[in-house]
């Protein structure tokens, strides 16, 4: 989303404005600075949303450091959405104007929801669920369909499958330790002994304190594992998957050393970049539905405060950005 920027008193109904957070810049948490610009028209196959609440994504944070996918300045970041409906462009059928909607903007080069509204393609976006306030709801798309992407589309967990949670308590791990019970599989979690109570109160069957006991040490004979982390981590992986098993990742540069040791094992690897998904974000939902996904929210923070945001690392689940 690129920035135009308009005078403050251009606030007229013929050209109304929003407030965003842009950089002109790349660097620290200091470069993200509010600005107004001039409010979009979706276009066809578009919806306007008017933002109630966005939430802060390691990708974010790289995006903010080096424009890995936004490119040169000045850009507007963000991924994930909980609005309202404002406007709907040519041929939109599956929202109207009102309708509460949620999801991610298409990964990579989609951002721009750190703003008063935003413009997504229709089907990116699906109904919230009630269960979820806005501030929830927009914790959920990009973390919810890493893990659902990974777990399910890819690894195909299913009814006693074991799998190994890397990351658990964070961001894409508390929610793939949801939707892999939701699914019947045993789960193995690691996380700090400081977060071993929340982890297994989201499920886990067992918890690994990567503090003080390696995962090699700990388990083995796994069908799955979901790798977060990075480092040493997608090598060690490869040691407890048993023949057929999988790995997937979120950091798909770090399974580069894993490749010899998983083709002798016959371990499968998987590096994975998350994609705009409606028929995922409808199951994430149905889960929610039915009691058996939650997202958790460690803080929230105003839509101005978006430098503090990105400087706060949160202890589980995610930070999130109030908008209105």
């Amino acid at each position: 989303m690129s920035v135009t920027m308009v005078t403050m008193n251009d606030t007229t109904q013929e050209n109304p404005t929003m407030r965003v957070i842009s950089q002109d810049a790349h660097g620290g948490p200091e470069v993200l600075k509010l600005a107004t610009t001039a409010r979009p028209t979706p276009g066809l196959g578009q919806i306007l949303v008017r933002v109630h609440a966005t939430s802060v994504n390691p990708v974010d944070i790289m995006n903010r450091t080096s424009g890995a996918f936004t490119g040169k300045p000045p850009s507007v970041l963000g991924y994930d959405v909980s609005g309202t409906v404002e406007a709907v462009g040519p041929g939109v059928t599956v929202h109207q104007v009102g309708d509460e909607v949620f999801g991610m903007l298409p990964f990579p080069h989609g951002h721009g929801s750190y703003a008063e509204y935003v413009i997504a393609p229709a089907r990116a976006l699906v109904r919230k669920p009630e269960r979820l306030d806005h501030v929830q709801a927009a914790a959920l798309p990009m973390a919810g369909l890493t893990a659902w992407q990974a777990l399910v589309d890819t690894a195909r967990i299913g009814e006693g499958s074991r799998v190994l949670i890397n990351g658990a308590a964070g961001g894409v791990g508390h929610l793939a330790i949801q939707i892999a019970k939701a699914r019947g599989a045993y789960v193995i979690a690691v996380a700090s002994g400081a977060n071993a109570d929340f982890v297994r109160g989201l499920g886990a069957d067992e918890v690994i304190d990567y503090t003080t006991t390696g995962i090699t040490e700990a388990t083995g004979d796994l069908d799955a594992v979901l790798e977060t982390i990075g480092g040493d981590y997608p090598v060690q992986a490869v040691q407890i998957l048993k023949p057929g098993g999988i790995l997937v990742s979120t950091l798909p540069p770090s399974l580069a050393p894993a490749v010899a040791a998983a083709t002798e094992r016959g371990v499968r690897l998987a590096g994975l970049f998350v994609e705009a998904d409606q028929l995922g974000m409808n199951e994430l939902a149905s889960l929610v539905d039915e009691g058996h996904l939650t997202p958790v929210v460690d803080a929230t923070f105003p839509l101005e405060e978006v430098a503090k945001a990105h400087a706060t690392k949160p202890g589980t689940g995610k930070n999130v950005l109030v908008v209105s």
